[in-house]
């Protein structure tokens, strides 16, 4: 176990934005035992990128000693929560978010201890889904006031587009979950984006004038990189934690090639290493910077994937770029029958058909400005054919400008 105070951990590594209460959370993380949350909606069949931040505050928490109740939106997601939305969410089956909730409890098991009580899963909709809906009203409706849930910035931001009374609810709920939580489990601290002040302190005011207790809330930045994109996205969409979503490989070279600028923010975040290591690595520079995306890429990876697939991905990253001549094996790869090639196939069609771009145009764009390579000879015009000469032990490599590869078998 970790010594000294998480609080001091989480506010030299950059994950407070704000907190309520912040002499008294931090006295009381550096005396006690404490059980905090933080709540995920499972609105798809896997956590991505946006929930590392989160999941790494957690296990901060339980590194020293605290308890971290990862709560399951079984409930919340058939609402929908309209914070950083500008439409409204598409509504989904019961069934389907209760197995896209089963997929999130395995991921955890990968970040978290959840042996001996050392942290638990929640699933809201055990609660929210029994509400009689006319009670709920009268007990919990009634301490909210209509003109501070308009003021609340996602509330705000809707109303420009149009905000659903379904979505008006989730404010309520997610205070609801609070006041649960530490009436059964003896959860005062909840944790989430920096989108969900709004409905962290509505909880808070709910506790307080259902139970007369003390509670409270830290939430995190919204990460952006430095060119101001959406952490975690990519040209084929959002970085998943699943590993049959986005390989270990390209979750490694997500890693790798991010924003020089980004190393050393994204070192403090989503590895473990000593702050006085991150600090040297992110003075380094220019050539040198690239050891420091090594060890991030490495370091994030094993986190998510085990050190097992860390290193196979740094080998093959290692390899595809002419470094290391070894193992290619964890790079992502397309089998197809050796006749599609022995005719010939056209080079656009090729790339369009692994998913190396997500468009036939996105490939023209490509070639024509110089950014497509068959085994690392650029491919001058979007006529070329690839045929069998093409290949290398019944296989090629595509490249995609500087940082996508994509494996092509032939058998």
């Amino acid at each position: 176990m970790e010594t000294g105070n998480v609080f001091d951990v989480l506010k030299e590594r950059g994950f407070i934005q704000q907190v309520t209460d912040e002499d008294e959370i931090r006295a009381i993380l550096g005396s006690e035992k404490v059980t905090s949350y933080i709540g995920f909606d499972p609105t798809a069949d896997s956590l991505h990128a946006g929930s590392l931040m989160p999941i790494m505050a957690m296990k901060h928490l339980q590194r020293h000693g605290h308890h971290p109740i990862a709560v399951i939106g079984g409930g919340t997601a058939m609402v929908g929560d309209p914070s950083g939305k500008t439409e409204m969410r598409k509504m989904l089956l019961q069934d389907v978010i209760k197995a896209n909730g089963e997929k999130f409890k395995a991921q955890f098991g990968k970040y978290l201890d959840f042996e001996r009580g050392k942290a638990s899963f929640v699933d809201n909709s055990d609660w929210l889904l029994e509400l009689k809906y006319v009670d709920f009203l009268r007990d919990i409706g009634k301490h909210f006031s209509v003109n501070k849930m308009l003021a609340v910035e996602s509330y705000k931001i809707r109303l420009e587009t149009g905000l659903s009374f379904l979505e008006f609810n989730y404010q309520l709920l997610q205070a609801y979950d609070f006041l649960m939580l530490i009436r059964t489990k003896n959860c005062i601290l909840q944790m989430g984006g920096d989108d969900q002040w709004g409905n962290i302190v509505a909880g808070i005011d709910l506790i307080r004038r259902l139970e007369s207790k003390r509670s409270f809330g830290i939430t995190f930045p919204l990460l952006t990189t430095a060119n101001g994109k959406k952490m975690g996205k990519t040209e084929k969409g959002a970085l998943w934690l699943d590993a049959d979503k986005t390989s270990p490989y390209e979750f490694y070279q997500y890693w790798i090639n991010v924003d020089d600028r980004d190393v050393g923010k994204f070192l403090a975040f989503f590895t473990f290493l000593p702050m006085d290591e991150i600090k040297k690595l992110k003075e380094l520079q220019g050539a040198d910077l690239r050891k420091a995306k090594q060890i991030l890429a490495y370091e994030a990876t094993k986190i998510t994937h085990g050190e097992e697939e860390a290193k196979k991905a740094e080998q093959t990253s290692r390899s595809a770029f002419g470094n290391g001549g070894g193992d290619i094996g964890g790079m992502p790869a397309t089998k197809m029958a050796k006749s599609e090639i022995e005719k010939g196939i056209n080079i656009v069609d090729l790339m369009a058909t692994v998913k190396l771009v997500a468009s036939k145009s996105e490939a023209r764009r490509l070639i024509k400005q110089g950014g497509c390579y068959v085994n690392e000879k650029r491919i001058q015009s979007i006529e070329s054919i690839i045929d069998l000469t093409s290949l290398e032990n019944s296989s090629l490599i595509l490249r995609a400008g500087k940082k996508r590869y994509h494996r092509v078998i032939f058998s």
